[in-house]
């Protein structure tokens, strides 16, 4: 008879024969920066997650230094916003003065930016708008503007996450043209019309203002289809690509890995962090045990870099477990 058990009777044998391993390496911490000074408001619907002013940021950033995580992904919430988002690819925008400061004081951390209007629009959408609908071609343009603007304030890499046809393709283009063809664009591929975001909504304060997402982000049924827009992003010269959500499209997660030879991301969206913080509060769950159930489940999926709200305590108890 076999017995599965002879390889699970200590917490030595487990870990001697465990096949996924989470490193510190593979998590990315999410970061909101807002417009102002002495800035840190609270999230409601994201406990434990912040929106910082620049002076602000240290607090924060001191942490991710010593957590051993890889880095940071940006958010930028501009004051301003109007129909063609101009602050998005503004030199001296909310998000390129922050990746500056960010670059000068912690050069080791990787900065990936975040490629979208919805942040700095006044309708909330992803791309520019003509009436009720968001115009894909209009929108490249921008989109690539935005791009080298981070990339010359210093971000190592480039994330669109937009979902407009075309975008890598547009963004890859115009960082090679400006001097940044060693940039390389991280692509959320794969990125799904989600009940799951609603708590980032109200921390980027991006929610749209009519409508909804539908008619450019994924279906969330299709995963032929993904895989398609993950395709056409490699051929367009994407050097990473992102499944978003994680938890709930942890198939096509799994697909990705086994289909295409590139690093793939998956991230683990609000709206999945605060379900758990929600349970461990009212005490229906072990927090702990949960998220590193959870970033296992990611991993053993496929994921070889994973963006996550929980990073920095997850940094925490995987240094306990050494």
């Amino acid at each position: 008879m076999r017995r599965f058990r002879r390889l699970r009777t200590s917490e030595s044998m487990r870990r001697l024969v465990r096949e996924t391993h989470v490193e510190k390496s593979d998590l990315i911490y999410p970061v909101f920066i807002t417009e102002g000074k002495e800035i840190k408001n609270p999230v409601e619907s994201m406990p434990g997650v912040f929106q910082y002013s620049i002076d602000m940021l240290s607090e924060i950033l001191d942490r991710v230094a010593e957590s051993g995580i890889s880095g940071i992904l940006v958010f930028g919430i501009p004051n301003h916003k109007d129909e063609q988002a101009t602050e998005a690819y503004n030199p001296d925008g909310i998000t390129q003065r922050a990746v500056r400061y960010i670059k000068s004081r912690y050069p080791e951390l990787i900065i990936i930016a975040d490629v979208c209007l919805c942040e700095y629009t006044s309708h909330g959408h992803c791309g520019v708008v003509c009436g009720e609908k968001i115009l894909n071609d209009e929108t490249l343009p921008l989109l690539s503007k935005m791009a080298v603007s981070l990339a010359e304030a210093g971000a190592d890499i480039i994330a669109p996450s937009d979902m407009m046809d075309g975008r890598v393709a547009a963004i890859r283009n115009a960082l090679d043209e400006n001097g940044f063809a060693d940039t390389p664009v991280l692509s959320y591929s794969a990125k799904f019309a989600s009940a799951y975001y609603s708590p980032f909504r109200d921390a980027a304060q991006s929610a749209p203002g009519f409508g909804d997402r539908k008619t450019y982000q994924m279906d969330c049924a299709n995963g032929r289809e993904a895989l398609r827009e993950i395709e056409d992003d490699i051929e367009e010269g994407a050097d990473m690509v992102m499944v978003k959500p994680a938890l709930a499209y942890l198939d096509l997660v799994r697909a990705a890995k086994d289909r295409f030879s590139l690093p793939i991301a998956a991230y683990n969206v609000s709206g999945e962090y605060s379900m758990v913080k929600a349970a461990a509060k009212l005490g229906f769950i072990d927090e702990k045990k949960i998220v590193m159930e959870n970033l296992i489940s990611i991993k053993r999926a496929g994921a070889d870099i994973i963006i996550t709200y929980h990073a920095l305590d997850a940094a925490e108890w995987l240094e306990e477990q050494k």
